[in-house]
């Protein structure tokens, strides 16, 4: 006895269901489709094009000439001027993003109290990042006037010798650094600020019930908290402080990084290599060299954090253990 099955007849869909169904399944492709279009035309092909550049003998104006392969990053690692402007690049970086981080986080610290003002004090901490680079250098260097300046005045005034800003190492990395702070250091501070206003009020309330000052609730609450945008803050200062341009570069406009390159970063080392010398070979190998400088040295901050954040998971995972083997032996005896 055979038993037959009946299946419902298969229904055509529409034209408005299949609509319907393709935009259901594609249309967030397309939505996003922009971005990635942009990202590769602006991001990825120049990228790509710049390697390709870097295994030629490239003239600006004559343009590709002979296949020389890894020669030109051969001969950027080997020139003495490149790892000058390697020394002073990592110098104005530390110089810039250490205290922008350790001023930021005091002033976000600071603009997260029940103070007067709010609104305007967070303002005005951001009128700085929205000035020219332009604008200000030209403020600066009337600040860092070796014998005009304000700085000059003072100097006078305490009876010490006028400091050569723009033709001595370390003077000169210090003016740098300055102008990078006073236009940097506002716009993390609102970032940190932002991470802090984030934090649960009732932690802070419970640490002030067990007797816990304000300062020890920073480092034990708030630092903790809010390590992931101090990370972000980190690297893209990271990135920041390494493609340094404008403002050495408008430090002393006559040069391109202080008479005897005693400011010249690496994007000013490739610059002087792509327009006045029309290298654009060893240029682009330049381009790459620097990128993957970033790369390593915001791997190198990533890891560093991240040990120290496995390191504070660690020590807490301990002091909760000593908390209930205490509690367990109270109840035992």
């Amino acid at each position: 006895m055979s038993i037959t099955t009946s299946r419902a007849p298969r229904t055509e869909l529409t034209f408005r269901q299949k609509v319907s169904r393709f935009d259901h399944t594609f249309s967030p492709y397309l939505y996003i489709a922009p971005f990635f279009i942009l990202f590769a035309l602006i991001g990825v092909f120049p990228i790509a094009y710049t390697f390709n550049v870097s295994l030629y003998d490239w003239h600006l104006l004559k343009g590709q000439g002979d296949f020389v392969g890894l020669q030109n990053y051969v001969t950027v690692l080997s020139d003495p001027f490149f790892w000058n402007a390697f020394r002073n690049t990592f110098s104005i970086f530390l110089l810039s993003a250490i205290p922008q981080l350790v001023i930021a986080t005091g002033v976000a610290a600071l603009l997260n109290q029940a103070i007067r003002g709010k609104t305007f004090w967070r303002m005005s901490i951001l009128l700085p990042y929205i000035v020219a680079p332009v604008a200000v250098t030209v403020i600066f260097l009337q600040v860092f006037n070796q014998y005009h300046g304000p700085v000059a005045g003072l100097l006078e005034l305490l009876g010490l010798d006028p400091i050569r800003w723009t033709f001595d190492v370390f003077p000169s990395h210090v003016a740098i650094a300055t102008m990078v702070n006073w236009r940097w250091t506002g716009y993390n501070a609102l970032l940190l600020l932002a991470a802090m206003q984030a934090v649960p009020r009732d932690m802070y309330e419970s640490a002030t019930i067990d007797g816990a000052s304000r300062l020890r609730q920073f480092w034990s609450i708030t630092i903790p908290l809010i390590r992931p945008t101090l990370i972000f803050v980190v690297i893209t200062a990271t990135i920041g402080g390494l493609q340094i341009f404008a403002e050495p570069r408008l430090f002393d406009s006559r040069t391109y990084g202080g008479s005897d390159r005693q400011f010249q970063t690496i994007v000013l080392y490739l610059y002087q290599l792509g327009f006045p010398l029309r290298d654009f070979g060893r240029a682009s190998a330049t381009a790459w060299i620097l990128f993957v400088i970033i790369m390593l040295v915001g791997l190198l901050s990533f890891a560093v954090s991240r040990a120290i954040r496995s390191a504070d998971a660690k020590t807490a995972r301990m002091r909760t253990a000593r908390a209930r083997s205490a509690r367990e032996q109270q109840g035992a005896s």
